[in-house]
């Protein structure tokens, strides 16, 4: 399988290539030059199958033209060494909890599978040192430092906002040492995501070192995020559900909500998506207007959300051809203040005794407010609500049982290196 260039001025790549440089010369984003379409007998036996059998289907689909069979299922039964359940909330609105990975959100799925796919691609290449560049709001952070820890010849340079992630999340990726550095950047998300993207266009620094991306932009992080959402269908299946499905998916960098129309591109079905924003709603803003228009970014409680200029979004675009009309048929949008995701983490546990994470809890509120008749919802839970405690338990009002894993973080030391929004200083921190 090639690879282009959502901007379509920079050659077609292989997935190596791809995956290595993460962002096209172009600064576009690369996407897959199809998307095969799996055959109906896979969807009339899949709720039979397990979740590593589903996603090693799908996975051939992406990768099986570059990676014999037998290497790509270890990759992806390693990968997923742990269950996605779906569990239900209420009637006909369903969670998909993606926090049960090792970092306990849902970017263990693509982290880890990056982390081993890069790692079987860059085993020819010996003696070379490849430098993994992840911007995070939170969670990214974790999934993908503790994905490649301690992998050989790999180091990771964590970039997050100083002051705006939880002390949990911080501590995932910023406690680690060995191959993982964290760098503290005064300024936001999209401050962060500005230097890295800025960094793979230094044609010098490309001389000088092997870059690549663990965001969202890289091919082999998001793609895998398809694999839940065929999961998703299968366990709802099973349920023998007489209904059309609708999943809302919590929205910031939109690479989350990509995987899951590539599903859908796949024959999964899907009737329709919903995208639910916080007050950084530019795809909001989109979906309603068919413009956008990106803006800085504002601090929520739904820090993972806080995104104001997503990088996935042309990934979205280029999946439709660029017709908004297109994409609004597939997708409506929905744009939440603090105080109304409150009010839903509130109802959620006093009325079913769930405990809704706040980024959960969007796409919560979203799927009560806009179901339809004959509809059935599902929402990702994308982290254990303990990653959250500072927020959660004031508005619950009640204590919120920590996982052992976060508790092992919560005790260990933050080793971070702050750094400015200033390119060059981050340049030569890199150099040297």
């Amino acid at each position: 399988m090639n690879y282009y260039s959502t901007q379509k001025k920079a050659p077609i790549v292989s997935l190596k290539e791809a995956v290595v440089r993460g962002l096209a010369p172009d600064r576009g984003l690369y996407m897959p030059e199809r998307i095969e379409a799996l055959p109906a007998s896979f969807f009339e036996e899949i709720e039979h199958m397990s979740l590593q059998d589903i996603a090693c289907r799908v996975a051939q689909a992406f990768f099986g033209e570059d990676i014999p069979t037998e290497d790509l299922e270890k990759i992806v039964r390693d990968t997923l060494s742990f269950d996605i359940p779906l569990k239900k909330v209420k009637d006909s609105i369903y969670a998909l909890e993606l926090f049960h990975g090792p970092t306990l959100a849902f970017k263990d799925v693509g982290g880890r599978f990056m982390a081993r796919l890069l790692r079987y691609l860059m085993q020819t290449d010996d003696g070379k040192r490849v430098n993994v560049l992840v911007a995070t709001s939170g969670d990214t952070g974790s999934a993908v430092a503790n994905g490649f820890l301690g992998v050989e010849g790999i180091h990771v340079y964590v970039l997050y906002p100083k002051g705006k992630v939880s002390e949990v999340q911080e501590k995932q990726f910023a406690s680690l040492g060995q191959n993982c550095t964290a760098v503290a950047i005064d300024g936001t998300f999209d401050d962060c995501q500005a230097l890295v993207k800025s960094a793979f266009m230094d044609s010098e620094l490309n001389k000088k070192l092997t870059l690549t991306s663990a965001n969202s932009i890289n091919v082999a992080r998001f793609l895998p995020q398809s694999f839940y959402y065929f999961y998703a269908y299968a366990q709802w299946k099973k349920l023998h559900r007489n209904k059309e499905l609708v999943v809302c998916v919590p929205s910031g960098n939109l690479g989350n909500i990509t995987a899951g129309l590539f599903a859908k591109r796949m024959g999964l079905p899907i009737q329709r998506f919903i995208a639910a924003n916080n007050r950084n709603d530019m795809f909001f803003q989109y979906l309603q207007t068919g413009n956008a228009l990106p803006k800085p970014s504002v601090v929520t409680i739904e820090n993972a959300m806080d995104v104001g200029d997503p990088s996935n979004f042309e990934r979205v675009v280029d999946l439709y051809g660029k017709q908004h009309s297109a994409i609004v048929k597939d997708i409506s949008g929905v744009s939440y203040t603090d105080e109304q995701i409150a009010e839903t983490m509130k109802a959620t546990f006093s009325e079913e005794n769930y405990v809704l994470d706040p980024h959960g809890a969007c796409g919560m509120r979203a799927l009560h407010e806009k179901l339809q008749p004959g509809e059935d919802g599902i929402f990702l839970e994308t982290a254990h609500p303990a990653k959250f405690l500072d927020r959660v338990e004031p508005i619950l009002g009640v204590p919120v049982p920590m996982p052992e894993r976060l508790a092992w973080f919560l005790k260990r030391e933050v080793c971070s290196v702050p750094l400015s929004t200033d390119y060059a200083a981050f340049r030569a921190f890199l150099l040297q």
